[in-house]
């Protein structure tokens, strides 16, 4: 079950990678999830490099009491916030082949809440 799983969240994966792609003006925003943490990279796949990246974790007992979601959203919002300081506005969302709800979906929002447009 957990093999079919993940196969065919690479195989949606694949699928939408063919088809978004990004640059250092508009990069695109890789996010991977664990069953603790979340993943993000501003990526530029013209040069193949990274220009973000943030990790959620728990830094202080205030993170430690929120849900992961809650957490997703805040570190949505500080990456959107480091972006623009860059001078990033505007991203392509690579959802990494998970679905598009829960912690995937409040990253996204808080990208969006932080200034980014999609």
């Amino acid at each position: 079950m957990k093999r079919d799983k993940n196969q065919k969240r690479t195989s949606r994966h694949k699928r939408v990678r063919a088809k978004i792609f990004g640059t250092k003006n508009v990069p695109r925003v890789s996010v991977f999830k664990s069953n603790k943490n979340i993943f993000v990279q501003f990526i530029d796949d013209e040069k193949g490099r990274t220009l973000l990246s943030g990790k959620g974790t728990v830094v202080s007992k205030d993170a430690a009491q929120k849900t992961k979601t809650e957490r997703s959203a805040a570190i949505g919002e500080t990456l959107a916030k480091e972006a623009v300081k860059a001078g990033i506005k505007k991203i392509v969302f690579d959802r990494g082949g998970f679905k598009y709800q829960g912690r995937i979906k409040a990253l996204a929002d808080g990208l969006r809440k932080g200034g980014l447009q999609f």
